[in-house]
């Protein structure tokens, strides 16, 4: 740019001054024969002086306005820059994000918030506990987070009852094994199981199954045996949760969920119709559960009367899972009357019938190994979720009829006004 503004004369002769001679005196145009009048040669060389004076008088503005313009220029781009990277960082600025909130841990037995916050780091626990009229009123139950009724000899039942979440200091009375105990307890990753002995054919299934098995009438787990005044044998041995699970400390996983639950019931569900159940699964063991809205539960009944526990009372569950299942009568002697062993097929599938919130859920269960749960499906083809709470599980033989109640309108009121 600088080249470009130098003047035409800048560096170079005048013309005015014209051609030298060789004796360095410039020669005259007239002598040379051109035409006009002769110009001096002082005036030629003062004309040219001045010419190249006004030509640096012109650069230095030329080169003042371009250096301004620069600047200018220069200080417009930072501002521009500046405010551009002001938007920039305005736009890309991080966007705040919110933490998720774990879940609160839940008992893998019953759904419901864990205590202290915490799953208690034990496996489940299995206690065998009498049915029979003279094993009554039992103890525990409703500290239990599952209790199974399975069909045994003479057409009564006996109750398997399970903890993990929860302890209870007396629970009984225990009684001996049966062939079904191995069905329920083998899906509930290698429990414990206390009772009270068993016939040999039993207790060798029950050494081969999943599970830790804790014979009262075996070496010193006698000790875990606790005496309840007032109850003679064969009804008098119960133990205390807390003492079983300390037989095995090193035991420290808790059991796989074997239900889904959900606060609400499942689609299609219908409002009152699972007011009651009745399931008479023998004249000893005729057994209905009834609704009962302001505890948010179902109650326990006999054919004679509610069925109370030893501290006065009544036997209650958030849900109630009946599976009709089916059975056969073995050869193996179970007693001195000669009754029978009840074997209880505890794969494949059957009828179901869920209580759960007031509601009857009509379905099918299917299992297919005996490590594994049922899965509860309705009649419209809906997985059966259960209400987080303790549920009772009633294996009812087939041929035996479960009955279900719609629960009683509730009487219209009428106000009046004065």
């Amino acid at each position: 740019m600088a080249d470009d503004s130098l003047p035409p004369d800048a560096g170079v002769p005048s013309p005015a001054s014209g051609p030298r001679s060789s004796s360095g005196a410039a020669a005259n145009p007239a002598s040379a024969g051109g035409g006009g009048s002769s110009v001096p040669s002082h005036r030629a060389r003062r004309a040219s002086g001045g010419s190249k004076g006004s030509g640096r008088s012109k650069v230095l503005p030329v080169i003042l306005v371009v250096v301004a313009v620069v600047l200018v220029g220069g200080v417009i781009g930072l501002v521009v820059g500046s405010k551009k990277n002001a938007s920039t960082t305005a736009t890309t600025a991080p966007t705040p994000t919110t933490a998720a909130v774990a879940a609160a841990p839940t008992c893998p037995l019953t759904g419901t918030p864990a205590p202290g916050g915490t799953v208690p780091a034990r496996p489940a626990l299995g206690v065998k506990i009498g049915n029979y009229s003279g094993d009554r009123p039992s103890a525990g139950l409703n500290a239990a987070d599952l209790v199974f009724e399975e069909p045994v000899e003479g057409s009564i039942t006996r109750l398997l009852a399970v903890y993990q979440c929860q302890t209870a200091s007396v629970v009984g009375d225990l009684r001996s094994a049966r062939e079904p105990d191995v069905g329920i307890l083998s899906q509930l990753s290698k429990p414990l199981f206390v009772h009270a002995g068993g016939i040999t054919q039993v207790l060798d299934l029950l050494q081969a199954a999943p599970l830790t098995d804790l014979n009262l009438l075996s070496g010193s787990n006698a000790s875990l045996i606790v005496r309840v005044p007032g109850r003679v044998a064969p009804y008098s041995t119960f133990v205390n949760t807390a003492s079983v699970w300390a037989t095995a400390p090193a035991d420290t996983t808790p059991p796989a969920p074997i239900f889904q639950y959900t606060t609400a019931p499942p689609p299609g569900s219908v409002a009152g119709s699972g007011g009651s159940a009745h399931i008479p699964f023998s004249s000893n063991s005729d057994v209905t559960w009834t609704w009962n809205p302001s505890g948010g539960a179902y109650l326990r009944s006999y054919a004679y009367g509610p069925d109370k526990l030893i501290d006065g009372n009544q036997v209650a569950s958030t849900n109630v899972v009946i599976m009709t299942v089916q059975t056969s009568i073995g050869t193996w002697v179970e007693n001195a009357e000669g009754g029978k062993e009840v074997y209880v097929t505890a794969t494949g599938t059957g009828p179901l019938v869920v209580l759960r919130s007031g509601v009857a859920i009509t379905g099918t269960w299917s299992r297919s190994s005996l490590t594994q749960p049922a899965t509860l499906t309705s009649s419209n083809g809906q997985a059966i979720t259960l209400e987080p709470g303790n549920t009772w599980i009633e294996l009812a033989p087939q041929g035996v009829p479960v009955t279900t109640t719609p629960a009683a309108p509730t009487p219209a009121t009428t106000t009046t006004v004065p």
